[in-house]
């Protein structure tokens, strides 16, 4: 048994000036820049500063097309993923901490680790 639910939504944006794509984000969502602490992270992510248990935003420095993609955050992120693969999702590969999955329906998504205080108690719970 694990949990998961909707952990936040990642604004991919192919640019060479994340700042300047961060500064648009944050502008048009009326949400304050939140820095990552991590230089390595901090050179492709800038967050945008909700409330502890709302949904997290991120824009992301990325080399492909600009998109949005969502996040689902989850107890065991492998259990997840075979959860997901049965529902027709594909696996596309680990990155650093999380799963890149790609839907039927083409779109990308990851699974992360949980993000937000209440997970515990607002999470799906699946067998």
């Amino acid at each position: 048994m694990h949990k998961s639910r909707l952990a936040g939504f990642i604004i991919d944006c192919e640019t060479d000036d994340l700042d300047a794509a961060a500064g648009f984000w944050s502008a048009a969502l009326g949400l304050e820049r939140k820095p990552f602490d991590d230089p390595e992270e901090a050179a492709a992510y800038i967050g945008l500063r909700t409330d502890a248990d709302d949904l997290h935003i991120e824009v992301q420095k990325v080399a492909h097309t600009s998109r949005v993609h969502l996040d689902i955050e989850a107890d065991d992120l492998e259990a997840e993923a075979r959860r997901l693969e049965a529902l027709g999702a594909r696996r596309i590969g680990m990155v650093k901490r999380w799963i890149v999955m790609e839907a039927p329906t083409g779109q990308r998504f990851c699974i992360v680790q949980p993000q937000r205080r209440d997970f515990d108690d607002r999470a799906n719970t699946w067998d």
